[in-house]
Parts: structure tokens; sequence; C-alpha cells
């Protein structure tokens, strides 16, 4: 593949920045926007050209797509906190559905040819099956999920219109970290089971809660798919190659196929660690379903995508060790 411009929204993030590097060790060239909200400067590991604004700032947005012959955006500037969502859906729809109108927009009025959106599971709700398909009905229980759908409904209208071909990638539930400790979740206050876990291990919370413990699973706590992040930013990679090379637009589910209920995943947190820390049972939150599991039959046939980390434990140790990094440098 011949060497590309990407523009990378929300490149100093979690996900982010992982893709970041992978495209950068991929030999593309670069260009990160992120208003560094969420994001660190410091999760840029490969001389990556940093712009600090926001994703809906169209004269911004203008002022790089001059600047840089981009050939295509990979979006993941979002918020992305279900409860949040539930309590402050205006914020919600402000930053994930119409940022993306104002990117996408701009996008294809300056040419640019292909797109990859960050979506999310939570778009599905609970799903009528397990695992739940791409094609299976649609209904958020969130407003995080609901912007995230209408954003997916957008980028179609638009690029039916334009020409324009993008890659949708749905997400579960990310995890895990740079295996050589290069990079990892650094947001404070983080609310995914896996980091709230480890960071409990480690000694940074006092402790932990399990929200629920009636759903009707095995063991009575939600179950997930937990998808390593080096997993899906090698995802990302193989959907730009997909795309360059005149693959059609796609929407993707990214898992494994299988699910772990937060109990189990609690258990090989401290198994892995080593810590029995404390772990409260709470009731329910707002916009929490039962269950989500991928059929990820589509993106492995459509993509050619074979996962390197598919292994709860050993998404669990790669967590585990980033949160020892931290901590032993006092973050």
């Amino acid at each position: 593949m011949a060497k590309q411009t990407v523009l990378v929204t929300g490149g100093c993030g979690y996900i982010g920045s992982h893709v970041a590097a992978h495209l950068a060790a991929d030999g593309a060239e670069v260009v990160v926007l992120d208003n560094l909200s969420t994001g660190f400067r410091a999760a840029l590991t490969h001389d990556e050209t940093l712009y600090v604004g926001d994703v809906g700032d169209t004269r911004l947005l203008g002022e790089i797509f001059a600047r840089h012959q981009i050939d295509a955006i990979l979006h993941f500037a979002a918020a992305l906190v279900v409860p949040e969502s539930v309590a402050d859906p205006v914020k919600y729809y402000t930053n994930n559905t119409m940022n993306t109108l104002r990117l996408v927009d701009t996008a294809t009025k300056a040419g640019i040819p292909r797109l990859i959106f960050s979506s999310t599971a939570a778009a599905y709700g609970q799903p009528e099956r397990v695992p739940v398909r791409e094609t299976d009905q649609t209904k958020p229980e969130s407003p995080y999920g609901a912007s995230k759908l209408m954003s997916e409904r957008m980028l179609a209208d638009i690029a039916h219109a334009t020409g324009l071909r993008y890659v949708i990638l749905r997400y579960f539930n990310v995890a895990g970290a740079q295996p050589g400790g290069l990079n990892g979740q650094r947001t404070p206050d983080a609310t995914h089971l896996i980091k709230v876990a480890c960071e409990s291990a480690v000694g940074k919370r006092p402790g932990m809660s399990i929200y629920g413990t009636d759903y009707p699973t095995r063991d009575g706590t939600c179950i997930r798919d937990y998808i390593h992040v080096e997993d899906l930013a090698t995802a990302h990679v193989m959907a730009l190659r997909y795309l360059t090379t005149g693959g059609d637009s796609a929407l993707l589910n990214c898992g494994y196929g299988r699910g772990s209920t937060v109990k189990e995943v609690v258990q090989a947190v401290k198994d892995v660690s080593g810590v029995d820390f404390p772990v409260e049972l709470a009731p329910r939150r707002p916009g929490d379903v039962a269950a989500v599991v991928a059929s990820a039959d589509e993106i492995r046939q459509r993509l050619g995508w074979t996962p390197r980390w598919d292994d709860l434990r050993t998404i669990v140790q790669h967590a585990y060790a980033w949160e020892k990094q931290l901590a032993a440098a006092g973050r």
C-alpha cells in the first residue's frame, strides 16, 4: 500500500493513540486532532503531528485539510461513558453526533475519499440474540449508543450522496495495553471494568463495585465481549487497507465472539495480581444491558482479521502491568 497521510481525530485518547501508533508503524504520515479534554500528549509515541482543537471546529479542519493532503480520516473523538450519557444527553449528541456531522461534511467538501468511524456495540442495546450480527436490530438503551447510531446513519447517507467510502467498526469492550508498556489507558476516574479492577489491585482505589447481580446471566452479572486494544488497532489498519484497495463501504463488529461476566473478569484480575481487593455489590446502573457478545465472522472474512491477543487472562495481564507501571511513576 502506498504511503498515506491520515487524520486521526481523538488520537491522544486510549484507542486512538494505539491506532495512530500502528498506522505510523505501517508507514503512514499521521496527523492527530485532539482537544486533550480526555487525551494525553504523552500517548503519541511515533512523532505524529498534533493539532489541539475540537473536531467540530470547521475552520480548524479546513486549515488541516489545506496543509495536509489527507487520504483518509479515522474518527475516534467522542464522549463514551454510558451512565454519564443518561445524565447529560446534550453533551453526547453534541460531541458525538453534531461534531461528526461537521467533520464528515467538511471532509467530503474537501474531497477526502475514505473514513473509518469508531462506533459501539451499545448501538444494539439488549440484543435479541447472542452473538449479535451486524444485520440485527439496533435498539440503543442509552444516549451514548443512540448518538453513535445516529452518526452511523448520517455517514451512510452522506456517503451515498457524495461517493465517500467508509468502514464503521462497532467496538465491543476494549481493554488491555501495549504489551511492551509503551502505551495504555491513562484516563483518570475511568469506568471501564478491567481498568477499575486493576487500579483496585495496585491500590489506586480502595476497592470497586459490581453493578447489578440479578441479570439473567450465568452468575447474575453482565456479560461483555472483551477485545484487546492492540487487536482493535490492527483491525483499523486492515480496514484502511481494505478501503484503499477498493473495498466497498462496510459495517463490522469488533469483538472475539465470546463473553465474560463481571464476576469472571474481577476474579481474573485477582488471580493475575494475587491481590484480593474489596468488591461491593451495588444496584444496576442506568443504560447497562445484560449481555452483548459479537458475531465476528464478517470482520474476519471481509478484512482477513485474525486476533493475536484473544484471551481474557492475557488482556488482564497487559492491563495490570500497565497499571503497575503507572503506579510506580506516581500516576
